[in-house]
């Protein structure tokens, strides 16, 4: 079975080849966190503060999951907004520019797999 995705908030199918036109509205409009879920259960969330993104991938609800890293990058980064409102700053080596967060998703959302060279953290 080939695993397909949806935006969270609804259920609008999220494609390799719209998923990130999609994000950038959503993020230049501040909705600065969005969700996936796949057909198989998993989640995919990207958290972003318009320059840099969080990417995460869990494998179910209860799973601490794997994040796309940036190891060789220094310092922190304030403006992550959630949902709920909380607002978060998370070490620039936790999160990848935004460009690449989206070049992430598109290869996630097309084959279930981080892309090769991706940097990634397993957090399980």
């Amino acid at each position: 079975m080939i695993e397909t995705w949806v935006f969270n908030d609804g259920a609008v199918p999220a494609t390799a080849a719209v998923a990130p036109q999609m994000l950038r509205d959503r993020i230049t409009a501040g909705q600065l966190e969005t969700w996936f879920t796949s057909s198989r259960g998993r989640s995919l969330a990207v958290l972003s503060n318009t320059d840099r993104a969080m990417v995460l991938l869990l494998d179910s609800e209860d799973d601490p999951g794997q994040h796309a890293i940036s190891p060789a990058a220094d310092g922190s980064s304030m403006g992550f907004v959630l949902v709920n409102g909380q607002h978060d700053e998370y070490p620039d080596e936790d999160t990848v520019p935004l460009t690449e967060a989206l070049r992430i998703i598109s290869h996630i959302l097309d084959t279930g797999l981080p892309p090769v060279g991706a940097a990634w953290s397993i957090d399980r």
